[in-house]
């Protein structure tokens, strides 16, 4: 029985040999096979990424006149801070608000009875100095005739003359007074100093004022037209109107200067420089310049936001382009030219004003490169697009898609 147990063991054993014999030789054929079976055809490489359409422009040159561009604010040639002359109850106000005042308007009367009632006191001590000269006249005309016949003394006679001096001196002073009454009684009616647009009335009627500079402001004006628009203008402007000013042998005067508001387009009013300072801030590298524009229309406002543009440094070549073209890295400005092999390649530029519609480019660009103007956003250094040509001046693409729309129609 043992025995038996122990073939039986023996025979097991052997069966596992066999298996894992089996396996061994089975795992190694599909090797074989895995190995040896033809290799399949490679994977597709990725695929070339599409062109993207930008449209491009091709830079231009042009003879211009360049225009420096200034921010600047208006301000009234004329600005008065109204107040009374005498003290009192303000009677009456005599404008609405903000309304166009004539130079000599009233605008305000104060309680005229009190100073009515100086002028009268006034003329009454007019009238009896008056009266003391005829009589210390009379007196003199005496005693002269009695001087004469030796029937007074010296000093009798001296004493009248003295009166009678004394009466006309008297008479002055009465005068005076009686100037001062009615000049006062004239100054409550209180008028516009200038023609002008009038704010509103500080102090309403009832309300008593006082005179003189520490007075209450009872109202303002400024004046409408002519007006001033300010601006500061840097060192290399100053230096560069100056220096043509003087090979042409005129002033700043004769330099061409256009304003707009913050709701115009572009700068459609012409004005002239009227006054250049006389020293430049060292702080800020400025120069303060004032110039003078008709209001006749009454849209200049004191303290409106003036655009200016200042020009007359002649006409020369210039590189021009469309701001749509330009971006902003930082403290950069960039435009993506588009080459032969429509590759896109980054190109820094150096910038100037704006002429015609069209920003002049000092550095970075050549006339007759190609630029893209539509679509800069998608575009990236070394991308490959799709170009579609259209003209640099709005003027010219708009015409261009006028006359497509007509053929289409």
């Amino acid at each position: 029985m043992a025995l038996s147990f122990s073939i039986r063991r023996q025979a097991g054993r052997a069966t596992w040999f066999v298996l894992a014999a089996a396996l061994t030789a089975a795992a190694a054929g599909a090797g074989y096979l895995y190995l040896n079976q033809p290799a399949k055809a490679a994977a597709p490489q990725s695929a070339v990424p599409p062109a993207i359409p930008v449209s491009v422009a091709t830079v231009i040159e042009r003879n211009v006149t360049e225009w420096d561009e200034f921010s600047g604010r208006l301000e009234a040639i004329e600005r008065v801070d109204v107040r009374s002359r005498v003290s009192g109850y303000i009677e009456a106000v005599h404008f609405p608000p903000g309304a166009l005042i004539a130079k000599g308007a009233t605008l305000f009367t104060i309680d005229r009875k009190p100073f009515a009632a100086e002028v009268a006191r006034a003329e009454a001590s007019l009238s009896a100095a008056r009266a003391r000269l005829a009589l210390a006249t009379s007196e003199l005309a005496r005693a002269q005739s009695l001087l004469d016949d030796n029937a007074i003394a010296e000093r009798e006679f001296e004493e009248r003359r003295n009166a009678e001096r004394d009466a006309r001196a008297s008479i002055a002073a009465a005068e005076a007074t009686l100037d001062i009454a009615r000049l006062n009684l004239g100054y409550t009616r209180i008028t516009a100093p200038i023609a002008g647009r009038v704010s509103r009335a500080e102090v309403t009627a009832g309300n008593l004022v006082a005179a003189g500079a520490g007075g209450v402001v009872l109202t303002s004006l400024v004046s409408t037209s002519p007006i001033y628009a300010s601006f500061e203008a840097d060192e290399q402007t100053f230096l560069k109107y100056a220096s043509n000013a003087v090979a042409r042998g005129s002033g700043a005067k004769s330099v061409p200067i256009h304003l707009g508001l913050a709701n115009e387009a572009g700068h459609p009013r012409e004005g002239r420089i009227e006054f250049v300072d006389n020293r430049l801030d060292p702080q800020s590298g400025t120069i303060r310049v004032r110039a003078l524009f008709d209001n006749k229309d009454g849209m200049l406002t004191p303290g409106l936001y003036a655009k200016l543009k200042v020009g007359g440094a002649g006409e020369k070549p210039a590189t021009l382009i469309d701001d749509r073209a330009v971006g902003t890295d930082q403290s950069k400005k960039y435009v993506f030219v588009v080459g032969a092999d429509r590759r896109v390649a980054y190109r820094e530029v150096k910038l100037g004003p704006v002429t015609a519609g069209l920003r002049v480019v000092r550095e970075g660009l050549k006339p007759g490169e190609s630029i893209v103007v539509g679509g800069v956003q998608r575009v990236r250094p070394g991308v490959t697009v799709a170009p579609t040509e259209v003209a640099m001046e709005v003027s010219k693409r708009n015409a261009v898609a006028q006359g497509k729309s007509g053929q289409t129609s």
